[in-house]
């Protein structure tokens, strides 16, 4: 009879089971918004648009830290589409008033619309793309039919209706309600694609399995895991709101002449761009960086928020 094959057992001290076994625990959490949070930090575009929204921040808020000049009162006649002078740096409109007064002035119109709007359209958007895309069957095909309605309407030339309609009640919040009603179907189409992909996940299952019912499982499981892309959305669209603003008041159906607002200073300095183009100049610069830096901080939400994107980089 053959002789079995001895095999070597090594001493249990060398082998240790506890490290073997052991899980580790040095590594910190994570989690989709920390690994968010960690990749924008490394961008440099995360600074640049964060440093120019806040500045834009503080000018909508504090005006009188940046300017002491009255907007709409001393305007001389004398000082006509006149060039820069001491006390003001950006020269003067046609009316003698004083072009970066009204440009600080007028941040707060812009941004205070731009914010309403980007409300309107993430609550709507949210409500609608929640429950078409997590409930489906009639409630998806009735919801999702009329978001194809509003979204077949350029929300602009909707805007210039309704603002024709209310022409003497035009004010911030007349304009934002009527471009962000018709606004939100965008972001209602994003929900809803992304809740489509969720609600399939094993945790929605678990919950089903409890009792839990389908409303609480929607608002605290479904949507808190599916909002990342409308947060990138929205951020984007705060900017298209602003300058649907400007466009609206620049065609002269937004805001009365007596609010400061950049549309406004644009669509009135349109006739002096040969003889004095500082009064169009300056309110399309500070509107085009204010549009750009919500635009970048978009785009870098929505790369950190996509793992491929994260990953390509």
């Amino acid at each position: 009879m053959a002789n079995k094959p001895t095999h070597f057992v090594a001493p249990l001290d060398e082998t240790p089971i506890s490290a073997v076994d052991s899980v580790s625990v040095e590594e910190k959490p994570s989690n989709l918004w920390i690994d968010a949070w960690r990749d924008m930090r490394k961008r440099p575009m995360f600074y640049i648009s964060g440093a120019l929204i806040l500045l834009v921040a503080l000018v909508a808020l504090f005006p009188g830290l940046f300017t002491s000049v009255s907007p709409d009162s001393n305007c001389l006649l004398a000082n006509s589409n006149a060039g820069p002078t001491d006390g003001h740096p950006l020269g003067f409109t046609r009316q003698g008033c004083d072009v970066y007064s009204r440009i600080i002035h007028g941040t707060s119109t812009s941004l205070s619309v731009g914010i309403i709007v980007t409300i309107l359209t993430a609550v709507l958007g949210i409500l609608f793309g929640a429950f078409a895309g997590f409930y489906g069957g009639w409630v998806d095909s009735l919801l999702s039919r009329a978001g194809d309605i509003f979204f077949s309407i350029p929300y602009i030339l909707a805007a210039v209706v309704i603002m024709s309609v209310f022409s003497k009640n035009r004010d911030v919040i007349v304009i934002s309600l009527a471009i962000g009603i018709f606004a939100w179907p965008s972001t209602a189409r994003v929900l809803r694609a992304e809740i489509l992909r969720v609600k399939n996940a094993d945790f929605v299952m678990a919950s089903t399995a409890i009792g839990v019912s389908r409303f609480r499982i929607l608002w605290r499981h479904v949507i808190p895991n599916s909002i990342a892309p409308v947060i990138a959305v929205t951020t984007i669209s705060l900017a298209a709101a602003i300058v649907a603003e400007a466009t609206l008041s620049f065609l002269g159906v937004g805001l009365p002449s007596t609010f400061m607002s950049w549309g406004n200073d644009i669509s009135q300095a349109q006739g002096d761009l040969r003889t004095a183009p500082q009064t169009l100049i300056w309110p399309s610069l500070a509107l085009s960086i204010t549009v750009l830096a919500f635009i970048m901080m978009g785009e870098v939400i929505r790369d950190a928020l996509d793992p491929k994107a994260r990953a390509t980089r």
